[in-house]
């Protein structure tokens, strides 16, 4: 005898397939939630009781695995692309302060190794002595320099103003030389005048 379900439907027709489900699951080895039952073929399905019924069914193509569902990341990295261009950024977007999204010890510190490498760097190729590179270490560690390029037309200033201090040094040695000679030359006419 059929029983008839209070809707009318008779529970022939509204079998369930749990059993096929998990013969199916564990067939294709995945979980019962990706499996697809054919919902046209459900009387033939629901006689399949065995994994080799569930086999069969597989290969006529009753059932079958759902593909994994995407997560895309698609809209990700179009957001980070947009940041990255500085979009994104207002103030509805910030969570902390100003300090705590970029101390200002850090850019700091940046700043200060990037003014030092220079500095080595310049020491080493003898661009500049030791002198000029302790005189330049000092200025930058009391906040002289702003950035690389401010701190190398300084250097080249420098250079510049201390080979025209050398140059006039010179130029006033030779003169004192050049008088001191002359001193000489006079000395010596006046002795001979006093011989004479």
């Amino acid at each position: 005898m059929v029983a008839v379900l209070p809707t009318g439907i008779s529970s022939v027709f509204a079998m369930s397939l749990r059993l096929q489900k998990r013969l199916a699951a564990s067939v294709k080895k995945c979980g019962k939630g990706r499996i697809w039952l054919d919902p046209n073929e459900t009387s033939e399905i629901s006689m399949a009781n065995s994994r080799f019924n569930i086999r069969k069914l597989i290969k006529d193509g009753l059932i079958n695995r759902k593909p994994v569902k995407m997560h895309s990341r698609a809209r990700v990295r179009k957001n980070l692309d947009a940041k990255r261009k500085g979009r994104h950024t207002g103030a509805g977007k910030r969570r902390g302060t100003a300090e705590a999204r970029m101390p200002t010890k850090v850019l700091w510190m940046r700043r200060l190794r990037v003014l030092r490498r220079l500095l080595r760097k310049y020491r080493q190729q003898k661009k500049i002595d030791k002198h000029l590179y302790h005189f330049f270490y000092v200025k930058s560690k009391g906040n002289q320099y702003k950035n690389k390029r401010v701190l190398v037309e300084a250097i080249h200033k420098k250079k510049t103003e201390r080979t025209k201090a050398k140059a006039l040094e010179e130029q006033q040695m030779a003169r004192k030389e050049k008088a001191k000679l002359q001193k000489a030359k006079k000395a010596e006419k006046k002795a001979e005048g006093g011989k004479a």
